[in-house]
């Protein structure tokens, strides 16, 4: 069974840059799509980036250009480098993986 667990949140300034991680467990991660969500205060869950078990990211058009999402599959890890940032993507970011989540992150981006 898959479990993830995500890491990596915290304070940044607008226009700063964070890097979060998810590390998965079990054996298939290799093969599987990966991706990253997020959820603000009073707001929906969404989308952030997506990567492929072949490395093809896709990305929100809300961060495109900013954020970079990447897999390490050897370390069964996958990243997300939020770079530029700005106070609307102060969120819990989510890790996911099929109908796997993992914990949560918060990102807060103030000064």
């Amino acid at each position: 069974q898959v479990q993830l667990v995500d890491s990596g949140g915290g304070l940044v300034q607008p226009g700063g840059s964070l890097r979060i991680s998810c590390a998965a467990s079990g054996s298939i991660f290799s093969f599987s799509a990966m991706g990253w969500y997020r959820q603000a205060p009073g707001k929906q869950r969404e989308l952030v980036a997506v990567i492929s078990s072949g490395g093809v990211p896709n990305y929100a058009d809300s961060v495109k250009g900013r954020f970079t999402i990447s897999r390490d599959n050897a370390k069964k890890t996958v990243y997300l480098q939020m770079n530029s940032l700005k106070p609307e993507d102060t969120a819990v970011y989510y890790c996911n993986t099929s109908t796997v989540w993992g914990q949560g992150n918060l990102v807060t981006v103030s000064s």
